[in-house]
């Protein structure tokens, strides 16, 4: 039976640095470009101002207390791309192996010891080694951050929590084309996950230390 006191039922859980990893989905720059931030000036002006910042905060702080920081990429793994999901070839989603394209955003580039995986679908617990990955470094939660918040930033929730991880996210460190796909997303799947804000786990990190 449950047990209320019991940690292991139960999201409010105090960070610790050897089980949580930061993961960025798709902050590249097939995602967020200069054409695009002309097509959708709200997605852009998100970026910059809010999801920019406090990913960078978010990652200094990890690496300065000894936390995984991880990273997802679009990227084909052939170069006629091939291996790309049904969905991805029928969407015409089409990021070449070691193209600019799928190159992390320079403000918020990896470090030299972070992981960072090409995934050919918008689920990377689907088309990547992740979980596997994920066990070996003894990680149980999940910080999830990146775009776009209603596709891969959902995917990536949802699949984390049925596969026994806590999934937290930060709206603040995640964006989509609009505020009301956005706080759709939110809304969605907020029972599979903790909520905070970047401020909030930032506290928890410092409190840690």
């Amino acid at each position: 039976m449950q047990r209320k006191d019991d940690a292991l039922f139960t999201r409010e859980r105090p960070f610790e640095a050897k089980k949580t990893c930061l993961l960025l989905i798709d902050t590249q720059n097939y995602v967020w470009n200069p054409e695009v931030a002309k097509r959708v000036p709200y997605f852009d002006r998100q970026i910059r101002e809010v999801v920019l910042p406090n990913l960078r905060r978010l990652i200094d702080a990890f690496h300065g207390a000894g936390a995984e920081v991880m990273y997802t990429v679009i990227e084909n793994f052939t170069k006629d791309g091939r291996d790309r999901s049904l969905d991805y070839k029928l969407s015409n989603f089409f990021i070449a192996k070691g193209s600019w394209e799928a190159k992390v955003l320079d403000a918020i580039a990896p470090g030299d010891d972070d992981i960072v995986l090409p995934k050919t679908s918008s689920g990377v617990f689907n088309s990547t080694n992740i979980e596997y990955l994920l066990r070996n470094i003894g990680i149980d939660t999940l910080v999830v951050t990146g775009f776009l918040t209603d596709q891969c930033v959902d995917h990536t929730v949802r699949d984390a929590a049925d596969r026994g991880f806590y999934p937290i996210c930060l709206p603040d460190a995640c964006a989509t084309h609009s505020e009301a796909r956005h706080e759709s997303a939110l809304k969605a799947f907020a029972g599979y996950c903790r909520t905070m804000t970047t401020a909030q786990l930032l506290a928890a990190i410092a409190a840690a230390r």
